[in-house]
């Protein structure tokens, strides 16, 4: 056998649940080695798990970490992978885990992921202030990506409509597709309406502590239908578009959002100010450091 490191290479004292004859069954193979070296766990396929031990700490791949510092575990942590389970309509089911995690992933972008998570009214410059920011960051070495409300119902959402169970489960799936992109390590920059504020809240739900950030356009209805640039607010008006936020359906403005970037008479702050503001926060919160 060849020895790693320069220590002896481990000797083999016993095996469970193989049949060499045929192909390996559940079991393992337990092999030490003389003083110094590495201790080595392999259960065969149908339940692939390697383990090696050096020092005090163990390391697991496909498997979590033995470290209570670590924090690979995709924003699950503190469930119990072992066991199938049921989420939703999805029956006996069970979270693998990777041995390369968040943190991971986060040192080697060198950035936090995080959702930041615009909302407002039609017309109040939320696609402005995220494709902004997207650039700021783009220009100073930093990924963000961009969950346009209008973009995702071209794909992921193309079968949902406007009524409000369909508006809820459009906000439900960005905000799935969003913690996910954070987990990567991406600063994911969602730019929606999403009127409701239990629709908000339950996205925020997702994420841990201080990584969903709340951007809330205040800009009067007045002035976004002044903009109109799709022509909805009209078509709303003559009755030709049904359930549109503002006209006939309610927007409920946020309480307790982080970041509030409000029109003000006279000609507001440009698309790139309000970023700006945007990306201030996160320097403060470090968001742009691993």
């Amino acid at each position: 056998m060849i020895s790693i490191g320069g220590k002896p290479p481990p000797t083999l004292i016993t095996a469970t649940g193989l049949d060499s004859s045929s192909s390996p069954k559940l079991g393992f193979v337990i092999a030490s080695a003389p003083s110094g070296g590495s201790v080595i766990n392999l259960r065969s396929r149908g339940s692939l798990r390697i383990k090696a031990v050096e020092g005090s700490r163990r390391v697991n791949l496909n498997g979590k970490v033995d470290d209570s510092k670590d924090e690979s575990t995709n924003g699950h942590a503190g469930r119990n992978f072992t066991q199938l389970s049921t989420v939703g309509s999805s029956t006996n089911i069970k979270w693998h885990e990777c041995s390369v995690g968040k943190v991971d992933r986060q040192n080697l972008l060198k950035q936090k992921g995080c959702v930041i998570w615009i909302t407002g009214l039609s017309s109040s410059g939320k696609s402005s202030v995220a494709c902004a920011l997207s650039q700021i960051l783009y220009r100073m070495g930093k990924l963000s990506y961009v969950l346009d409300g209008d973009n995702v119902r071209h794909g992921l959402n193309h079968d949902l409509g406007f009524k409000a169970e369909d508006r809820a489960e459009n906000i439900r799936r960005v905000g799935e597709v969003a913690k996910l992109f954070a987990d990567a390590g991406v600063i994911c920059i969602a730019s929606l309406i999403s009127p409701y504020k239990r629709d908000r809240d339950a996205c925020r739900a997702l994420l841990p502590d201080g990584d969903f950030i709340e951007v809330f356009m205040d800009v009067p209805l007045q002035v976004c239908e002044a903009r109109d640039p799709k022509g909805l607010y009209k078509l709303a008006r003559a009755g030709k578009i049904k359930g549109f936020t503002g006209i006939d359906d309610p927007y409920e403005p946020p309480l307790n959002c982080e970041i509030v970037l409000e029109y003000k008479i006279g000609g507001g702050a440009s698309p790139c100010e309000m970023a700006e503001k945007v990306l201030s926060y996160l320097e403060e919160k470090g968001y742009l450091e691993a």
